[in-house]
C-alpha cells in the first residue's frame, strides 16, 4: 500500500492497520486484506448483499424445515462456489480463501507432530486451483476440524495422555509460503470482496447442504478457541490466545451470522500460523525449537 500520500487531515485507517506490526500477520496476506478492505466492493455492494443473504437465509431455513433434503447435492455447492470464486471474486479474496486451506492444514499437523504417542491420519487440504474446489474442499474443511478433535481425544483419554509442552517443538510442517505460484483471474467481473463473496454464498451453503452440514459448518468456527488452546498447551505460553474471537464452543451462535465470524475463523488462523512461522524462522532452521517455559 502506498503511503506516500498521507494526508494527516484525513488518514487512511486501512493503511494505519497494514503499517501496525502489532498484530502477527503474513505480509502478503496483511496487504490483500487491506486492499479488500478499502476496495468499492465494501463500500457499495457489501451492504445490500448482506441484506439479501439475511432475507434469503431466512425463507431457505423455511424452506429447509419442510423439505429438508429436496435440495442436498455438495456435488452442486462446490461447482457453483467454484464458479462463483472464479468468475466473480477478486484476487485478493480468493487469496484469502485459497490460503486459509493451506494455513488450516498446517495448523493441524502442527498440533498432530507435537504431541507424543499419538497418530492422527488427516486429510490435508492444499488446493492449488479452482479444480481443487468441486472435490468437495469447503465441507472437507469442517469435516476434518471435527474429526480431528474427535480423534485426538478419543486417543488421548484411551492412552491416558494429555497435551504438554514437548522436549522439542517440531515445526518443520510450517511453510513460509507468500502464494505467489497462484494467478487468480482480474476480469473486469472479479470485484467481489471477501465478506461479500462469502455474504453471497452462505445461502448456497444453506440451501444444498444438509440442515447438520450446515449447522456443524456454522459451529466450526467457534472451535477456533479449542485449536488455540491445544496449541498454547503445546507452546507452554496462552499468549495468541487473546488473538482469538470465536469463542465459546460449547454455547453456539446464530447460523445468521456465519459470514462475518468466518472472516474472524480466517485471521485467527493467519495470526496463529505467522506467530508458527517467527518461531520456526528466529529461533531454527531445521523446525526444532524447544518450547516456551
Amino acid at each position: 500500500m502506498d503511503y506516500s500520500n498521507h494526508d494527516e487531515r484525513d488518514p487512511d485507517p486501512w493503511l494505519a492497520l497494514y503499517l501496525d506490526d502489532s498484530i502477527p500477520i503474513n505480509s502478503t496476506t496483511k496487504e490483500a486484506l487491506m486492499r479488500d478492505n478499502s476496495s468499492k466492493s465494501v463500500r457499495y455492494l457489501l451492504p445490500f448483499i448482506q441484506i439479501w443473504s439475511k432475507v434469503t437465509m431466512f425463507f431457505i431455513h423455511v424452506l429447509k424445515y419442510f423439505l429438508p433434503r429436496g435440495f442436498n447435492s455438495s456435488r452442486i455447492l462446490h461447482r457453483i462456489l467454484a464458479w462463483g470464486l472464479k468468475n466473480f471474486v477478486s484476487p485478493d479474496a480468493n487469496l484469502l480463501i485459497f490460503r486459509h486451506f493451506h494455513v488450516g492444514t498446517e495448523i493441524l499437523q502442527f498440533i498432530a507432530g507435537n504431541i507424543p504417542g499419538i497418530e492422527l491420519v488427516g486429510n490435508p487440504l492444499k488446493p492449488k486451483d479452482f479444480e481443487s474446489i468441486k472435490d468437495d474442499l469447503f465441507l472437507k474443511h469442517d469435516l476434518n476440524l471435527y474429526n480431528f478433535v474427535i480423534n485426538l481425544n478419543r486417543q488421548l483419554k484411551e492412552k491416558g495422555l494429555s497435551i504438554k509442552p514437548p522436549e522439542k517443538i517440531n515445526l518443520a510442517m510450517i511453510t513460509e509460503d507468500q502464494f505467489d505460484h497462484i494467478e487468480f483471474p482480474n476480469k473486469w467481473t472479479n470485484i467481489l470482496d471477501l465478506r461479500s463473496a462469502i455474504e453471497l454464498f452462505t445461502p448456497f451453503y444453506q440451501l444444498f447442504l444438509t440442515s447438520n452440514d450446515f449447522i456443524r459448518a456454522s459451529n466450526s468456527l467457534q472451535l477456533d478457541e479449542t485449536i488455540a488452546i491445544y496449541t498454547s498447551q503445546i507452546l507452554g505460553t496462552p499468549a495468541h490466545l487473546g488473538l482469538v474471537n470465536n469463542k465459546h464452543p460449547m454455547v453456539p451462535v446464530t447460523t445468521y451470522s456465519a459470514a462475518y465470524r468466518l472472516v474472524l475463523h480466517g485471521l485467527a488462523a493467519e495470526t496463529l500460523h505467522e506467530i508458527l512461522v517467527k518461531m520456526k524462522v528466529s529461533k531454527s532452521r531445521d523446525g526444532i525449537i524447544t518450547p516456551y517455559g
